[in-house]
């Protein structure tokens, strides 16, 4: 087990010249090889230019990129330094409410602007677009947290932003709306009247709640027939995650300073980011055989793609636009159901993440909504932190992992990512005491249906 941590640091934060200046790609150090994206036309691997309608060159380039590190330009040091480094919390007051003889650690993303780990690579996204020519950025979002984020990175290098919300969030969650628009950006609930696939799923289905796999093929289509604009994803995406190393390399320095590094690293899934964000930097230790440290991916029980969905060749939306990748998926017709967990309502998973569970590295655990709030409330109640739903799946499987420690007599150390605060997020908080919050599980016929058709 890893060395005890000392009861007095229950707040570990770095100096502002601490942060890291460097992302790390794990690409470097993966021992099995990758698999290439298709073309969504001839089913071949794509080549640079081929994404080049969509993204900057030098995007592009990390996408691909084998160097196991890769320096943060200036521009984006001085702008994440608005929040940057993020502090790492013990939780303490949980852990004697639990009495578990695990120690619990988490960091915590929230304080950013936008309020979540998303603007890490926004800002990184903005000037790159910026740094070629971009004049307008166009992208999706789900509970909102990336589309503010953008919108916020947007605003600090004078780019235009135009957002496509999936529609129960538009509805559910209407101050991240008015984020977006604080900051300049245009928002309109997905699917809209505004594109082609927009207009062919409200003719088909005139009440959809819609996705985050339509909302990304309206971007997708919005950004391929603009000159001026390029596509932005808060998630999935090679490069998307290695923007997010940054949670991790810091951790890891506030980690060895509290004397105890992770037994169990957790983090909740949807694209797969901020789990990434926090989890690849450790991984590098345990792909080289140094540390035996475990990795739990969580996800909700009504989009549980890596839990039970198929390891394929997938499209990333909806209205097969994007390049197929190979990543766990419930098929990219899936509507998922509007639980309040937003971010987490997506069809696939980030191939990374994907390949990784695959050959054993990360383990997935799905849970149902109402559970997941129960543990909100009680780290909430003890912490202080409102966590935002999709940061709750996460609490929950720390929980449940530390009762287990207690129940064996084992005293494993746990980090998590508290990825980002629910104070947007309290209508999902209203329901859950009025008992009207659901639990929605996918049945294993129609998960069949969807993969079936792959």
């Amino acid at each position: 087990m890893s060395v005890r941590a000392p009861d007095v640091a229950n707040r570990i934060v770095l100096d502002e010249k601490e942060m890291p200046t460097r992302w790390y790609n794990i690409q470097a150090d993966l021992p099995f090889p990758g698999s290439p994206p298709l073309h969504p036309g001839t089913r071949q691997p794509i080549g640079p230019q081929d994404l080049a309608p969509l993204f900057p060159m030098e995007l592009i380039k990390q996408e691909v990129s084998q160097e196991r590190y890769i320096d943060i330009p200036q521009p984006v040091q001085e702008a994440l330094r608005l929040w940057r480094p993020t502090p790492l919390m013990r939780a303490t007051r949980l852990e004697r409410e639990l009495k578990t003889t695990a120690k619990i650690y988490y960091k915590y993303e929230g304080v950013s602007p936008p309020g979540s780990h998303k603007p890490n690579t926004a800002v990184a996204q903005a000037f790159y677009n910026k740094a070629e020519g971009t004049k307008r950025l166009a992208t999706e979002t789900g509970a909102g947290q990336w589309g503010s984020a953008l919108a916020f990175a947007a605003r600090i290098f004078d780019l235009e932003c135009m957002v496509y919300m999936v529609r129960i969030s538009y509805e559910q969650k209407p101050y991240r709306k008015s984020m977006m628009q604080v900051w300049g950006a245009t928002v309109v609930p997905s699917p809209s009247e505004l594109t082609n696939a927009g207009r062919k799923i409200r003719a088909e289905h005139p009440d959809s709640t819609g996705s985050l796999g339509i909302a990304i093929s309206e971007a997708v289509e919005d950004a391929a027939t603009r000159d001026d604009t390029k596509y932005s994803l808060g998630s999935v995406l090679n490069h998307v995650l290695m923007h997010q190393t940054i949670i991790g390399e810091e951790a890891m320095v506030q980690m060895e300073r509290a004397g105890a590094m992770p037994d169990l690293v957790v983090g909740c899934v949807g694209g797969g980011s901020n789990f990434s964000g926090l989890a690849f930097p450790f991984l590098r230790d345990r792909l080289q055989g140094k540390t035996r440290t475990r990795f739990l991916a969580v996800e909700p029980d009504a989009c549980p793609s890596i839990t039970r969905g198929k390891y394929t060749y997938d499209f990333g939306d909806t209205g097969e636009m994007t390049p197929l990748v190979k990543m766990h998926t419930l098929g990219h017709g899936f509507i998922p159901d509007g639980i309040h967990a937003g971010g987490l309502r997506y069809h696939g998973m980030a191939p990374l993440v994907s390949a990784l569970v695959d050959h054993g590295f990360i383990d997935g655990v799905a849970y149902p909504q109402r559970t997941v709030f129960d543990a909100a409330v009680q780290f909430a109640r003890t912490e202080g932190t409102i966590p935002a739903p999709e940061s709750a799946h996460a609490i929950r499987a720390v929980i449940d992992e530390a009762v287990k420690a207690r129940e064996r007599g084992e005293s494993p150390v746990i980090l998590f990512n508290l990825s980002g605060h629910g104070l947007l997020d309290l209508a999902a908080y209203d329901a859950y005491f009025a008992g009207t919050l659901s639990d929605v599980a996918l049945s294993e016929t129609r998960i069949k249906e969807l993969v079936g058709a792959l």
